[in-house]
């Protein structure tokens, strides 16, 4: 078994709250959890309030959460999923990575980084963006499922997730890669590894039947075995639901708390639930909206600040 000190979550969250998010259909043609809602022009106010119902649940239960206003310009209809586009690490070390859609290329915004330099420290900006130019691809902890305490990225390989520039990553931040290629029902390319499964403290929530290649399948779970994690299995319909689609966080408190959709909660069945809450307290809310239109979840819409706090003279 590999253990070490525990930092998988951290209690500093970073989300950008949303002027004209949409239906992207740059991102279309390769994921397949997205779908248009008929009425567009009221997607975004239906997504605003969704999105501020998260932030005050995170909030209610006692996570500190910074929220950056997004802006009319670019036109940025994913803006709300940043986590893949930048990762915050306790080093100080802040990534930002290549998307395949190009005008994902334009959420990268380094006021962004500035302004949480009032509040933490940042060290290096390590961009890894110049994959763009090779059609080479990392999007950020949509790609990879980070076990921050053992230093293992999780990855499914897909047209949004290229080998090479995850050997990058690894090399910069001393990770070893856990590679494999998922599908679905319908043997479509699972386009992020975090729709798939998420990684806990203590525990992975993961579809296993998305993992076609036996040996692959094998490594991933002797993977995630041999470093004390209790897998909790999904199915092809809870994982459409984004039941893989989870973020383990702590509260200034110190508890454990394990966000999600309201969607992903009820596709639960109540013996997952239970062993879930054994790990800590289940909380969601409802983004259908964000999550139809944006084919993405909870998960998504937030991005860890793991950066140590800042020293003020």
């Amino acid at each position: 078994m590999i253990y070490c000190c525990k930092m998988q979550s951290t209690s500093n969250l970073l989300m950008i709250r949303p002027v004209s998010f949409g239906y992207n259909e740059q991102t279309a043609s390769s994921n397949t959890f997205q779908s248009q809602s008929a009425d567009q022009q009221l997607v975004q106010v239906k997504a605003l309030a969704e999105f501020d119902g998260l932030v005050k649940v995170l909030r209610d239960n006692g996570v500190s959460v910074t929220v950056i206003e997004d802006t009319l310009e670019p036109h940025t209809p994913d803006s709300i999923f940043p986590n893949n586009w930048v990762s915050f690490h306790d080093n100080g070390d802040v990534f930002t990575y290549p998307m395949q859609a190009e005008n994902r290329r334009l959420e990268r915004r380094e006021d962004i980084i500035t302004e949480l330099e009032d509040n933490f420290e940042v060290k290096h900006v390590i961009d890894l963006s110049r994959f763009e130019h090779q059609g080479q691809f990392l999007e950020g902890t949509g790609s990879m499922a980070l076990d921050r305490d053992n230093k293992i990225a999780y990855a499914c390989l897909s047209p949004r997730t290229s080998q090479e520039v995850l050997d990058t990553f690894c090399k910069q931040t001393e990770y070893k890669s856990v590679t494999f290629h998922a599908f679905d029902q319908n043997d479509f390319a699972i386009y992020h590894t975090n729709v798939m499964m998420c990684v806990g403290s203590n525990f992975s929530v993961a579809c296993l039947d998305s993992i076609t290649d036996d040996t692959e399948k094998e490594e991933f779970i002797h993977s995630l075995k041999n470093t004390g994690k209790q897998i909790i299995n999904i199915s092809f319909d809870q994982m459409t639901h984004f039941a893989g689609n989870m973020l383990e966080v702590k509260n200034h408190a110190g508890e454990t708390l394990i966000v999600m959709s309201k969607s992903a909660f009820n596709a639960l069945n109540f013996q997952q639930k239970a062993v879930l809450s054994s790990f800590g307290k289940l909380i969601y809310a409802d983004i259908s909206t964000i999550e139809t239109n944006g084919g993405g979840s909870a998960r998504c819409m937030i991005a860890e600040v793991h950066l140590p706090p800042a020293v003020h003279q």
